[in-house]
């Protein structure tokens, strides 16, 4: 007889803090039931306070049978104190029983602590950064490593950052290990997350997916044999070395709206790990041998979720998507778009990517904004409750439809300085007159609309996921390649690959009613660096920083980096002609180098985390890089002769 599988327990991931406030609060869990919960907040010095979570409190969406997300937003009429720090517990309410967090996730408490906390800070004074978070990748876990750091500043609130910027890249959904992926297929069935059926593949269903012989490391069978199944077959799974910069190992991309969520429950909670068995599926040599690589660095990866967990319930963290969200290349091209959406199976794979970061990541930016998808997706969600797991196709071909079409996914957070986090992936500026070349980060109509939200701001924090000003002389490789026709081969997605997008990002920063200082934060790259910006011929202001951390648990070929980094010095010296070949001639760049780097290195290379800490003026005053191999890295001011 087959033992019975133990009980699920209610909570599998979170909480996550996300968008916290004096008056308002938003976290975000998955639980395994839907849940009655009790919030309690104790701010030190204060009496504690007893939040019941009613339906105007607490939405819960099913996306399982043994799933349900849960987004508690609660307004104060009593604002909570900034700048002291506040412990807080979730009550599971089951009839006259209450358990708290200590009991359902003791692996979220510091240790010697009796719950977890937040601090309300009252000026952006400082942000933790980063990006790019590849669960395979052999390396150590920058979240990991930021937990660590925070447990040492564990009763020190005036330490505590402000916001944890989750800047892109919070998940690959295009670039899967196979131990992963039978992670998440059977977290599929463990959980009986929903069902859906598939158009336009060589398999009916997501079932049939499932099973199919080819769905590890070898999905791009899956596509029709069409011409325009083997365009689509390029842009998904390519899985092809690209010159210069990385390999793209897009045989595993993720499919099913259910992998999709599985995977954000697997990186972001060890719980879901304690339910399930990873063993190897039947492999040929060679790919049996790729999962028994990745699993070992998986497992490594698992070890670390519950300091990971940890940091993410402790810090409000806002997030943002970049394109490995979704998938590689995301929206690069007017091309690129006409075959992606002009497929059914590839405007599903695409579609069902972002309406789990609705749910998953963009619910917690700005609960209002995202209000109307998110009831239409609570509909859909319970039809397919209601029809044995299984999602409704025209109804969810009808929502996916709006979720692409959606222009919102950008937001504001109030503040001194404003913090302004764009969308550069859904409201591109595309060439009408060479669609095979780079869309604009953002279209004339978005940056004008960023310019009005800074007007008359003294300061301001821009988070852009794509640096705004980057390495120069991998700009003019990207650049190549496009004028080539080959803008796909190389990632060309940098500010300056666009001319109109280029020119008015540009006129912004010059603009007299916007901000004497702006600080940009990014990420992308998979290194790390910082500079300092000038506009020629400008005796007072504007003054600009970039500022780049990635990523988190990713990094640049060390080898590739080094050569980029010394041919850059030579070629753009600050006299070289081919500086007036570029579009950011009206600019004086300072770069910062990092004082652990070799003799005139300027970019950093390894996974980890950024901190940058602003004075009164909203300038940076402080800009490092905990590295998670354990050590921290300053970019101390640039030297700038005069």
């Amino acid at each position: 007889m087959t033992q019975a599988a133990p009980p699920l327990p209610d909570v599998l991931a979170g909480p996550l803090l996300r968008r916290l406030a004096p008056e308002r609060l938003t976290l975000w869990l998955v639980a395994s039931q839907p849940l009655e919960l009790a919030l309690m907040l104790h701010p030190a010095g204060l009496p504690p306070r007893r939040l019941p979570l009613g339906e105007e409190r607490l939405q819960r969406i099913p996306v399982g049978r043994h799933a349900w997300l849960h987004l508690i937003d609660v307004s104060l009429a009593t604002p909570l104190p900034t700048g002291t720090p506040i412990d807080y517990d979730l009550k599971i309410v089951a009839d006259t029983t209450e358990r708290g967090i200590a009991e359902w996730a003791p692996h979220l408490l510091h240790e010697g602590a009796s719950y977890p906390r937040f601090v309300l800070a009252e000026h952006h004074h400082r942000l933790l950064h980063g990006s790019c978070r590849k669960p395979h990748h052999d390396g150590p876990d920058g979240l990991a490593h930021a937990d660590g750091w925070l447990a040492e500043r564990h009763r020190q609130p005036q330490e505590w950052p402000a916001w944890l910027l989750l800047t892109g890249d919070q998940i690959y959904a295009d670039d899967v290990a196979g131990p992963m992926l039978v992670a998440i297929h059977a977290l599929i069935a463990r959980l009986g997350l929903f069902d859906e059926e598939l158009e336009g593949a060589t398999v009916p269903d997501s079932q049939a997916l499932y099973r199919d012989a080819a769905t590890y490391y070898r999905r791009e069978a899956l596509l029709p044999d069409t011409e325009s199944g083997t365009a689509l077959r390029e842009r998904f799974f390519g899985g092809v070395r690209k010159p210069v910069f990385t390999t793209a190992n897009a045989h595993n991309h993720l499919i099913s709206f259910a992998e999709i969520i599985a995977m954000y429950l697997l990186v972001w909670s060890p719980v879901p790990w304690r339910l399930i068995e990873t063993n190897p599926p039947s492999l040929d040599g060679e790919d049996h041998q790729r999962f028994l690589d990745e699993q070992a660095i998986i497992e490594r990866f698992v070890a670390d979720l519950p300091a990971c967990a940890r940091l993410l319930a402790h810090l409000p963290t806002l997030m943002i998507f970049d394109d490995h969200d979704v998938t590689d290349d995301w929206n690069l091209t007017a091309d690129w778009e006409q075959i992606a959406y002009g497929h059914p199976f590839s405007r599903r794979i695409i579609g069902n990517a972002l309406l789990a970061y609705l749910l998953c990541q963009g619910w917690g930016n700005d609960p209002d904004r995202m209000a109307e998808l998110t009831t239409r997706s609570a509909a859909l969600m319970e039809r397919a409750s209601q029809n044995e797991g299984r999602l409704p196709f025209e109804e969810q071909n009808a929502l996916l439809q709006q979720v692409l079409r959606f222009q919102g996914w950008e937001y504001r957070i109030p503040g001194t300085p404003p913090l302004l986090v764009l969308d550069t992936r859904t409201r591109r500026w595309r060439s009408e007159r060479h669609p095979s070349r780079p869309s604009g980060l953002m279209d004339w109509e978005a940056l004008i609309e960023l310019q009005e939200g800074m007007l008359d701001a003294p300061s301001a924090i821009i988070v852009s996921p794509a640096p705004m000003f980057g390495v120069k002389l991998i700009e003019a490789v990207q650049r190549l390649f496009t004028l080539a026709g080959k803008p796909l081969v190389v990632d060309a997605e940098n500010w300056m690959a666009h001319r109109g997008a280029a020119s008015v990002m540009l006129n912004i920063f010059r603009h007299s009613r916007t901000p004497g200082n702006y600080v940009i934060l990014s990420g992308d790259v998979h290194y790390s660096f910082a500079y300092d910006i000038e506009l020629r011929h400008r005796r007072s202001g504007p003054r600009l920083w970039q500022i780049t951390s990635s990523g988190i648990k990713n990094a640049f070929p060390d080898t590739l980096l080094d050569w980029f980094d010394r041919l850059n010095r030579w070629l753009y010296a600050p006299r070289s002609p081919l500086n007036w070949f570029t579009k950011r001639r009206r600019l004086v760049i300072h770069p910062r180098d990092p004082d652990r780097a070799k003799a005139g290195e300027r970019l950093w290379n390894g996974s980890g985390i950024g901190i940058v800490d602003f004075d009164d003026k909203g300038c940076p005053s402080d800009i490092r890089y905990l590295d998670a191999r354990g050590f921290e890295v300053r970019f101390p001011p640039a030297r700038i002769s005069k």
